[in-house]
């Protein structure tokens, strides 16, 4: 009978020990592993430079080592991306983070492969359509930002033209710079913008070039979704003014930059890990914005700003936060003065920006693809 007790008791603890071990996770704290792809390096001060300083930020609030962290930098949106993937397995990466929109084909042949691996994409939407428990879609609702940073733009210009250096046209831009094109209008009724492309995240001659032409254009306050400073010290450089992105801009640009629209990535990675390492799912699709701190503005350049910017950005975000203001509220019209409609990629219309409706941007996935009544795209 003590033996049969023994055997139970024994029996028990070893229950208790692997009840105890699947609460804490996979993997202990200590040993976890993560990888990061990045499609640039810290040095462009822009999107990469912004994920890095979440991914310093996320190790100290989790207390990881710098061996625990690997990072691919530069590397594209093509096969390399896929190399770049396979080392950080073979390195032991628990968990691999790809940060940029075309990085989303690798990452989920990856998972598909890989499925005691988890995979995080930045800007994609894979997640939500092949539902696998190791794959996962992020961003943030960084629109919120940009109309705020709108409003410091809709006061400062004197022309009434701002200009927009996009890089892609993707929804995920046009999202952003709709957002800011709203701030600016909501306290400048007469304001215009126009928008040019560079075809790449990337490519600070581009950008410095295309912001060139918009300021040959008329316009005195250039914006942009592109990863460098050249918009800054291009503007700088012609004495207009610029709206950042990623980074507080104003070191490069003193005399013009007026603030830049952020994103918190620490807030996603804080998330993700502190999940993984509790044995808990990973949501498939995750987005926050300004009420939960994932998106804000840098601090306003008070040396350069409209008198009443910071008033009016202060009401604005209290308005956000309260759930009282909504970015992409209707009625929104498009350039042929119709209601603007949000289509998918094959053309097909998914919502209608009606007087009453609120489009409310998909989770990690920005769809609003509309062109507004007042925006300009220059081919």
């Amino acid at each position: 009978m003590k033996k049969v007790l023994a055997l139970l008791v024994a029996l028990l603890m070893v229950l208790s020990l692997c009840s105890l071990a699947a609460a804490e996770g996979p993997v202990a704290k200590e040993d976890i592993k993560i990888g990061f792809v990045h499609i640039s390096d810290p040095s462009d001060m822009g999107y990469t430079y912004n994920h890095d300083l979440g991914t310093k930020a996320m190790m100290e609030a989790l207390g990881l080592r710098d061996d625990q962290v690997i990072n691919k930098y530069n590397v594209p949106e093509t096969s390399e991306c896929e190399t770049a993937i396979n080392e950080l397995i073979d390195a032991g990466c628990n968990i691999i983070f790809c940060t940029s929109f075309g990085h989303g084909d690798y990452a989920l042949a990856a998972a598909q492969a890989y499925p005691e691996i988890e995979f995080c994409h930045a800007t994609g939407y894979y997640a939500a359509i092949y539902d696998l428990p190791n794959y996962h879609n992020y961003f943030a609702s960084v629109y919120e930002a940009r109309y705020l940073a709108g409003i410091a733009a809709g006061l400062k210009t004197e022309t009434n033209l701002l200009g927009y250096v996009a890089a892609h046209p993707f929804a995920e831009v046009i999202s952003g710079f709709t957002g800011f094109y709203l701030g600016a209008k909501s306290v400048n009724p007469d304001v215009e913008m126009i928008v040019m492309y560079t075809n790449d995240w990337n490519d600070p001659t581009k950008e410095a070039q295309v912001a060139k032409a918009l300021i040959d254009q008329g316009a005195d306050v250039i914006s942009q979704h592109c990863d460098s400073t050249a918009p800054a010290t291009t503007a700088e450089a012609n004495g207009v003014f610029q709206v950042g992105y990623n980074s507080d801009m104003i070191p490069a640009a003193p005399n013009a930059s007026l603030v830049s629209a952020r994103i918190d990535w620490s807030k996603y990675l804080i998330y993700a890990i502190e999940s993984y390492l509790a044995g808990e799912a990973i949501v498939t699709d995750w987005s926050q914005g300004i009420a939960e701190g994932a998106v804000y503005i840098s601090a306003l350049n008070t040396d350069i700003i409209a008198e009443g910017t910071e008033e009016a950005i202060a009401i604005a975000q209290a308005a956000l936060i309260s759930g009282e203001l909504e970015v992409f509220a209707g009625p929104l019209y498009g350039n042929d003065g119709e209601i603007a409609k949000i289509t998918d990629f094959a053309g097909n219309v998914l919502f209608e920006c009606a007087e009453g409706t609120v489009f409310v941007e998909p989770a990690s996935a920005p769809s609003f693809n509309a062109i507004l009544q007042g925006i300009t795209v220059i081919e």
